[in-house]
């Protein structure tokens, strides 16, 4: 199950970098980015080490407030976080046809939450690709707790440089993880790559959407401080990935950004003006008392030094987000269906 308590998110602070060097891997992740003096190229150059890091510190903030899913989702009226990502996730399953006996890749799939709900929704076997190792330790535990480690398995490699032959996977998916890749382009052919002639690939892409005015500051700032605290080498334009994707040689089916219909803006749980039961721990009162909590067991020793500059840069990405959706110069779902020709 999921880690929720608060030792939990203490104690995982830093995932498999050693406690004693937590804040230095913190002070060396936020130089990579440009509120503290970073840029793009230094980014792309080293983005395994930025992810890495990334997620290593990150990780169990996303369980403690989000669950095993770290993703958005379009929403209806009346309908909960939680319900709209499980029905996401059903919607990326049904677009790509899964069904029993195919054989499936989740590209980056954090801990595995979509891939055990579509696992078990699809009745197909996944593998989870995913470069950090403390993210796969947790997606191994929580495929056991749930009976799924025989037919779910994980594999540590990162995803420009994937180790699979040639038309292995039935079918291929991907949810706001390849907006890490430092290449849209080689991250595509990759896909195109592994994937089998005439099935399919789905991806929600991160994305700046045409609202995006690269020479407004303020949109600048926006898209700092979510490359900042979403460990991102750069964001992307939704032209720039449907292009790349096209490039890489698939036959677009369909693509939209699915944020522009959703009922209830994606960022609402996110939204510190608004206040949610179901969601609380996102909320202005629960993160301020999440931001207590990890500055007591930081001093105490519970937590390693340099936990309270995780939670901060992850604050800051949260008011980057919200601003890009209200704005909507930033869309976390931009949707595209693809095919692999047929030889």
């Amino acid at each position: 199950m999921s880690r929720t308590g608060a030792l939990d998110l203490g104690s995982g602070v830093g995932g498999k970098i050693e406690k004693k060097d937590v804040q230095s891997a913190v002070e060396q992740y936020e130089k990579y980015h440009a509120c503290y003096g970073g840029n793009e190229e230094t980014r792309k150059n080293n983005y395994s080490d930025l992810v890495n890091k990334y997620y290593d510190l990150a990780t169990s903030f996303y369980e403690y407030g989000w669950g095993e899913s770290f993703h958005f989702a379009d929403r209806w009226n009346g309908e909960s976080l939680r319900e709209s990502i499980k029905r996401h996730e059903h919607f990326l399953a049904l677009q790509l046809g899964l069904k029993r006996g195919m054989k499936v890749l989740d590209v980056g799939c954090g801990i595995g939450g979509p891939l055990r709900e579509i696992a078990r929704f699809s009745s197909t076997s996944i593998t989870g690709l995913n470069n950090n190792e403390y993210q796969i330790g947790r997606g191994e535990e929580l495929n056991r707790s749930v009976g799924l480690e025989r037919s779910c398995n994980f594999v540590k490699a990162d995803f420009m440089k994937m180790p699979f032959d040639e038309d292995t996977f039935d079918a291929i998916y991907a949810i706001e993880a390849t907006c890490h890749a430092p290449d849209a382009l080689g991250c595509y052919k990759e896909i195109y790559r592994v994937l089998k002639p005439g099935q399919h690939f789905a991806a929600y892409e991160w994305c700046m959407t045409e609202s995006f005015d690269p020479n407004n500051e303020n949109h600048q700032k926006i898209k700092a401080e979510i490359e900042l605290g979403n460990g991102l080498p750069e964001i992307r334009t939704t032209a720039q990935c449907l292009d790349a994707v096209k490039k890489a040689g698939f036959e677009v089916i369909w693509e939209k950004d699915l944020a522009v219909d959703s009922p209830v803006p994606w960022y609402l749980p996110l939204d510190t003006s608004r206040f949610s039961l179901s969601s609380f721990r996102l909320t202005a009162v629960g993160r301020f008392l999440t931001r207590s909590l990890v500055k007591t067991l930081e001093a105490v020793g519970l937590a390693p030094a340099g936990s309270q500059r995780v939670s901060s840069f992850l604050e800051k990405a949260a008011e980057g987000l919200v601003e890009g959706g209200r704005k909507e110069v930033f869309t976390p779902m931009y949707f595209f269906l693809v095919q692999k020709p047929r030889q």
